[in-house]
This record gives structure tokens, C-alpha cells and sequence, in this order.
């Protein structure tokens, strides 16, 4: 014998119940169906009774609701000529129905053993129907009311299974039953008094449970919405995976930290008998699903999954009066359990001076008041502090039976989580270590679970989030080199690069599954109106794991952000050297946020491009070598600009082409006053450990100062105009000293400075060609030969590949 269990979602229409039925044509061997209420009958039966309680009329539109759904339910799936007696019988129990809400409208009250009688009607309804649609149908199907087979008692104000007559009722009911399958409804019971009681809200998996124990059974179905008990919430964590075979007691650990497909309780009367338990998909019966068995886990993963439960507060009991005194815990959990109060998780501070428990948020207002009234007299004299809950919070929870012979799975799921801002409050980890559960912020818990899983379960392959702003010519490049080389880096690296957010100067959108990178253009044109305070407020209300912040754009006001990304442990990639050449302070302040809330702050495109500059200086210092000079040529704007200036041409022209081929800024004078060379000597002089502002660095510039002080663009390419042959007595004096002009950064014995220098030949700026960079670092290690870095260091391709290969080098951190 089998035993089949079909869940509210499984008979929530009449083509699910179709399903069903051809479920149960492929079966062999007798079976026992139990089914739940119509799917969102429970919650309205519940909630009829609270208004026709508070004596609210609405509570009619409810059950005419329920009424119209049953009876509808009935036309659809029965022939018309059996459908007199079902739909006389139906109208039957609703009639009922309508008398106990009457009643409870009347006196103004619902007793729990009313709301156990008119929630019963859910079970009663569907399994009646179902029963009747099965024999419609041509199965040799029947009826059978649980309440006359499974019975209770109370103990401790609960109604719980009378097991011994449970069964012998079962066994002798079941013994002279010759029909192959027997409908039954879940979740209702009988007490010894013949009252109507329940088994709680998953009831009906419970009441199937207990029929497969009673009866020995081969094994016991559990069929719902989903292909069985998953890594994670599918719902919640897309990469989530049916977990194929599973002992009991990691599905038990499981079911009780959230994994709602399977009711807690439902192990209990199967383990005991050696059943398996399998869970399986009604809407895609052909998927494997879940097997819960004996056997182990030996040989396969550490960590079979993960869960959690929300809507958690805690209460914490601490005062020194509490240390050295016997008795205290028995009190605190005692007043708990009188007020009906469950504790989901405990800790205790190995002083005594603290215990900490979880409950659930519906329960904390009452927890409080029962506890700090048992402990007035205590609390009053200062020697146990007043409970104060905390409450927003959620439990996360580590399964599995392999857990405790490998070490280090507890330190490597907290820097998962701090990593991402996750912040820990408290930790448990049972004794028999199958378990590891901390609690966090309700808000955190997508973030943690989708981290967690990640690390665990996803073959190291790591996603990353990307917030991008600024997408002109650095920013449409940097997008169209994530697109091509997306497969490569999830094949080889292991990284799978998602863009969530995109924003320019006029509009800005966001997609959480990702904005498909061959259609952005087109995406953002049609976003929402773009504003930098938004953008921040959805990128953190977002809070995804891995989130990177990239910014493209020249901007102060953006630059200015970045403590906002960084503090909330939001990377930072951006090619906007406004920040890092900033005061000092404010330089030092980032760089500590990076630091402090684990979220790297790079930016290797400031100097140099795509070059890696930075990135060799910071493993030098790294490394213990120090920096005695630098000598660069640092703009590539500049050296494009006086590589192809000559006596054939104008100055004018050429800087004209160099801010139309995109090596300039968009505003050239911010290159050729030297002031984008000064904030690059600058960051390479903080990066080398010393403290220096953009003041302190003495800039030689070659431009007149009409032409420095002008105001915009047109009025700058006029007076370089004007001074042309200022511009052509500057090359001659060069190029007859057998000299080329290059645009000079040196940094020495804590002094740096910039501008046009003649370099003779033979030097190695001489043979500079284009718009490349070169850097000379003289170190205790390279004193008399440099360790030279020279390539292109201007361009938006190689800007745009600068940026990509700090985000790689975050997804490798």
C-alpha cells in the first residue's frame, strides 16, 4: 500500500483534480489519497470566522465565495447525470457552515473548538468532491472520513494523536476495505468526545503520515507545487536545486527552518517505521523529486541546504543577578511555555550572565509582558536588566548530516556573509552539529541566501552585480566587452557578470534578473528620469550580493557617492580620479570604508589607463620595497597632442583632432593645463604611503593664462588661436636641441611636479609614441635601472578594459 498526499496548490482548480486523477491511473498497488482544502479555502474559512466573530457582516461574501467555488468545482468536473446527489450533499455541508458562523456572529465570540469545526469544512469539501470526481471517472475510488480513523487527546492545551487507537482504528478499517483507492480528507481529527479538532496548519501531510505509519506502508507521497525539498527557496534563490535523496533528519532540519514543502511533524510517525518519504511535483510528475530515507549522506556534500525562517524577534534575558543562580533558565522557558509561547533558537553566554531566544515577531509583544512580569521583583532591584525585544530579524540556516566531520563550514558561512554586510546577532549550533544557524536582518536574508548558496552549492561560480554610471563612450565600451567575453568568464573564471542598473545624465533603469547587454540602448532610453539619490536608495534597497558600483562618469557629484556604496559594502570600480585627488581626508576615508566594510575600492584606470600602474605599486609596497622616485609621462591626451604637433600644423588642430578622436576630456583644458596629470602624480604619490594635496604640487604649465582662464570651450580653442606662435616657438626651441616635448610628472623626497619638459634622445620618453603612457618607479630595488611600465594610456577601449579587469579582479577576491 501507497500513500498519496495532494496539497491546496495540487487541488486548487478543476484541471489540477484532472491531474490528479491521471497521477493515479499509473499506480499498481492500493492507495490512500489524502487531500487538502481547495487552495486559500483554509485562510478563508479563518477569516469568516474572525469577522463573523466581530460581528462583520463580510463575512457572508466569504462563504458565498467558498459556496460558489465548491459548487462551481463540482459542474466542471462531475458528469451531469451523477451530479444531483454531490452537489445536494455539498450544499449539505455548507449549510452547516453557515449555521457555526451564524452562531459565532451572534455571540459576538469564536471558542477554539468552534474554529476547529469550521475550518474542517475545507478538508471535508475537497476530499467529498475529489472522491466522487475519482468514481465519475470509472476508479474504484472511495470516501472515508478521517475523523472516524485518527484521534486526539489533549496534553498541555494541545490536541495530540492518539496513536495506539489511531492505529487499531486504522488497521481494522483498512483490513476489510477492498476498494483500490480511498480518498480521505487531511488535516481534521476526532477527539475521544467525538469533537471535531485539527492538526495543525501542514495537517493534511501530517494526516497522511499517520496512515502510512498506522499502515505500514511501502512509501509515503508528498505531492505539491514544486519538485521536491530544494538547496534553497526557489522563490527566492533562482539557482536553486531539487536536492534528490535526503536523510530524515536533515529534511526534518530542513522543514523546520522554513522549507515549507513538507510539514515538521510529518517525519516524526514514519521514522520510527522505516518509510520513505517522497516528494514530488503535481504539475510535473515526470521529475524525480525528493526521497527522505534512513540512509546517509556519506561520501556526497557537506551542506545539503539551506534555509530560514522570517518574521523572528529576540528576547534576551541578562543581568548580573543572573551568574551563579540555579533556576533562572527553568523560569525564563517556563513563562514562555505557560503563555503558549514557542522558542525557535537559544544561546547562552558560557558567564550565565545571558540568554538570548528567538520567537516568532506574532509572539514578541506578549513574550515580553509575561516575561518581565515573572521577573518584576528582579528587575526592579537592578539585578536583571528589563527585556527589550528586537525585532525585523530572520534565522538562517545551514543543514546537513556530513557537517560535523569537516571542519571550518561555520567560519566559512560567516565570512560569506560579511563579505556581504550581512550582520550576525546571534548564533546556534546544535550538538549534534547538523545544523549552523545565525540571525540576521530580514532585509538581509535574499542577499544571504543567494550568497550562501553560491558559495555551497554552485561550483565556485560567483556572481557579480554591477550598478553602472556613466554610459558614453568609456561606458557603452566597457558594456559591449562584458557582453563578448560573458561565456568566457563563466567558463574559465567562473564569474557570472550581471549589469542591474544602468543610469546616464538623463534617464536610468533597473533589472534584477539583468538588463540583456545587446539591447541596453534601447532599455535605457525608455527608463526612468535619472537621479542620483534614487539610483543610490535602489541600489541598496536591491541589496544584492556582490554588489559593484561602477562609475564612468568625470563628475564631482558622483565621486562625492561613494561612501554611500562603500559603507553598505558596495564595491567600488570607477575611472573618476575626482575622488582620490581629492583632499587628502577624504582620500584616507574611503580607502578605510573599503577596508572596514570589506568592500575593495579600485581604481587602477586612474592613472595609466588600462595599464597596470597602481597595481604594481600597491605589490611593491605590499611586497616591502619602497618608493624613492617616479618619473612619468602620464597623459596620453598630452603626449598625442606634442607627438603630432609640428611646424606643418597648428596647435589649434591638433588639439581639436585629439578631442574628437576621444583622447581628451570633454573639456580639453582640464589635460593640457596639467591639472589631470597633477591628480594623477598625486594619487601615485598616496598610493606610495605619502600624504600630499593637489596644493602642494607645483604645476609648470605651458598655456598663457588668457587661455587658463577661460570659461568654455569655444573660447579656449579661440585663444590657442591667438597663441599659436607661442605654441611654434616652444616646438622650434625642442627640435632644434634634437629634443621632443613631453609632459613631465616627477615625484621625489616627498615634492612632485608637472610640466613640458625638452627630452633629449636617448632617453626613454623619447621614442613615446602616440597617446602612450610610460612610469619609471626608482625603488630600493630598482635603483639604478627602473622598473619601467609603458603602453597605450588614453582611449575608451582601453579605459573601458582598465575598469573590466578590476571588476575581474574583485570576482577573484
Amino acid at each position: 500500500m501507497k500513500v498519496l498526499k495532494f496539497g491546496g496548490s495540487s487541488v486548487a482548480s478543476p484541471e489540477n483534480i484532472i491531474k490528479i486523477k491521471n497521477i493515479l491511473l499509473a499506480y499498481n498497488d492500493p492507495i490512500i489519497v489524502v487531500v487538502s482544502a481547495f487552495g486559500g479555502v483554509t485562510d478563508q474559512l479563518l477569516q469568516a470566522g474572525e469577522m463573523a466573530a466581530k460581528e462583520q457582516t463580510g463575512y457572508k461574501d466569504i462563504l458565498s465565495e467558498i459556496e460558489t467555488r465548491h459548487l462551481d468545482t463540482v459542474k466542471e468536473l462531475i458528469p451531469i447525470t451523477a451530479q444531483s446527489k454531490v452537489l445536494s450533499k455539498v450544499k449539505s455541508e455548507l449549510n452547516i457552515l453557515e449555521t457555526l458562523l451564524e452562531g459565532a456572529y451572534f455571540i459576538g465570540e469564536i471558542t477554539p473548538k468552534l474554529s476547529d469545526k469550521i475550518v474542517s469544512f475545507g478538508e471535508l469539501l475537497s476530499s467529498y468532491i475529489i472522491s466522487e470526481y475519482l468514481a465519475s471517472e470509472g476508479l474504484d475510488a472511495v470516501y472515508k472520513d478521517s475523523r472516524e480513523l485518527i484521534k486526539t487527546f489533549k496534553l498541555a492545551g494541545k490536541n495530540v494523536v492518539d496513536f495506539t487507537l489511531t492505529d487499531t482504528n486504522c488497521k481494522e478499517y483498512f483490513k476489510n476495505n477492498g476498494a483500490f483507492i480511498t480518498v480521505c480528507p487531511g488535516f481534521i481529527a476526532t477527539s475521544k468526545n467525538n469533537d471535531i479538532t485539527t492538526l495543525g496548519r501542514g495537517g493534511s501531510d501530517y494526516t497522511a503520515a499517520i496512515y502510512a505509519a498506522a499502515l505500514e506502508a511501502n512509501v509515503l507521497e508528498i505531492w505539491t507545487d514544486v519538485s521536491g525539498m530544494y538547496t534553497a527557496n526557489p522563490k527566492m534563490v533562482k539557482q536553486a536545486k531539487a536536492i534528490t535523496h535526503i536523510s530524515y533528519e536533515e529534511a526534518m532540519e530542513l522543514s523546520h527552518f522554513g522549507a515549507k514543502v513538507l510539514y515538521p511533524p510529518t517525519i516524526q510517525p514514519v521514522l520510527s517505521k522505516g518509510i520513505s518519504i517522497h516528494i514530488k511535483n503535481t504539475f510535473k510528475p515526470e521529475e524525480e523529486g525528493t526521497l527522505i530515507t534512513k540512509s546517509r549522506n556519506e561520501g556526497g556534500k557537506t551542506v545539503r541546504g539551506i534555509s530560514h525562517i522570517g518574521n523572528m524577534a529576540l528576547l534576551s534575558l541578562e543581568g548580573p543577578g543572573m551568574v551563579g543562580i540555579p533556576g533562572i533558565s527553568k523560569r525564563f522557558f517556563e513563562v514562555l511555555s505557560q503563555a503558549d509561547i514557542s522558542v525557535v533558537l537559544i544561546t547562552q553566554a558560557s558567564s550565565e550572565h545571558s540568554i538570548c531566544v528567538g520567537v516568532s515577531a506574532d509572539d514578541v509583544e506578549k513574550s515580553v509582558e509575561v516575561v518581565n512580569e515573572a521577573f518584576a521583583y528582579e528587575i526592579e532591584r537592578g539585578k536583571i536588566k528589563e527585556v527589550i525585544p528586537e525585532k525585523g530579524l530572520a534565522i538562517v540556516a545551514l543543514v546537513g548530516d556530513n557537517m560535523k566531520s569537516h571542519q571550518g563550514l561555520s567560519g566559512k558561512m560567516f565570512s560569506t556573509l560579511g563579505k556581504n554586510n550581512v550582520n550576525i546577532r546571534v548564533i546556534a549550533q546544535g550538538a549534534s552539529e547538523r545544523n549552523i544557524s545565525c540571525v540576521i536582518n530580514e532585509k538581509d536574508v535574499k542577499k544571504a541566501l543567494n550568497a550562501l548558496h553560491e558559495e555551497f552549492f554552485e561550483e565556485n561560480v560567483k556572481q557579480l552585480n554591477l550598478f553602472v554610471m556613466g554610459v558614453g563612450n568609456v561606458g557603452a565600451k566597457f558594456l559591449n566587452q562584458i557582453k563578448s567575453q560573458e561565456k568566457y568568464l563563466k567558463k574559465n573564471l567562473k564569474l557570472n557578470v550581471r549589469v542591474v542598473g544602468i543610469s546616464n545624465s538623463r534617464t536610468m533603469h533597473f533589472d534584477e534578473k539583468g538588463i540583456p547587454l545587446d539591447t541596453w540602448q534601447d532599455t535605457l532610453s525608455t527608463g526612468q528620469k535619472a537621479d542620483k539619490q534614487l539610483f543610490i536608495d535602489r541600489v541598496n534597497d536591491l541589496n544584492l550580493r556582490n554588489s559593484i558600483f561602477v562609475d564612468n562618469t568625470a563628475s564631482a557629484e558622483i565621486a562625492g557617492t561613494y561612501p554611500d556604496f562603500l559603507s553598505n559594502s558596495i564595491s567600488v570600480v570607477t575611472c573618476n580620479k575626482i575622488a582620490c585627488s581629492s583632499e587628502y581626508n577624504n582620500y584616507a576615508r574611503l580607502k578605510s570604508l573599503a577596508r572596514e566594510y570589506n568592500a575593495p575600492f579600485l581604481f587602477e584606470t586612474n592613472v595609466g589607463a588600462g595599464l597596470p600602474i597602481l597595481d604594481t605599486l600597491k605589490n611593491l609596497i605590499a611586497s616591502g620595497d619602497k618608493v624613492l622616485k617616479i618619473q612619468a609621462v602620464l597623459s596620453g591626451s598630452l603626449n598625442f597632442v606634442f607627438n603630432n604637433f609640428n611646424d606643418s600644423n597648428t596647435f589649434h588642430d591638433i588639439v581639436k583632432r585629439a578631442q574628437e578622436e576621444g583622447y581628451t576630456e570633454p573639456d580639453p583644458k582640464i589635460d593640457l593645463s596639467g591639472i589631470d596629470v597633477m591628480r594623477k602624480i598625486l594619487i601615485l604619490a598616496r598610493e606610495s604611503g605619502h600624504v600630499l594635496e593637489i596644493g602642494d604640487i607645483k604645476n609648470n604649465s605651458f598655456l598663457p593664462k588668457e587661455s587658463l582662464d577661460t570659461r568654455n570651450n569655444d573660447d579656449f580653442f579661440t585663444s590657442l588661436v591667438k597663441y599659436e606662435s607661442d605654441f611654434q616657438k616652444i616646438y622650434a626651441d625642442a627640435k632644434a636641441k634634437n629634443c621632443k616635448l613631453k609632459y613631465v610628472a616627477q615625484f621625489e623626497n616627498g615634492k612632485a611636479s608637472v610640466g613640458l619638459q625638452e627630452i633629449p634622445e636617448g632617453h626613454d620618453f623619447y621614442n613615446l609614441e602616440g597617446s602612450d603612457n610610460i612610469v619609471l618607479f626608482f625603488t630600493e630595488r630598482y635603483k639604478n635601472l627602473p622598473l619601467i611600465i609603458k603602453g597605450a594610456g588614453a582611449g575608451s577601449d582601453v579605459t573601458a578594459s582598465g575598469i573590466f579587469a578590476d571588476i575581474i579582479r574583485i570576482g577573484n577576491f
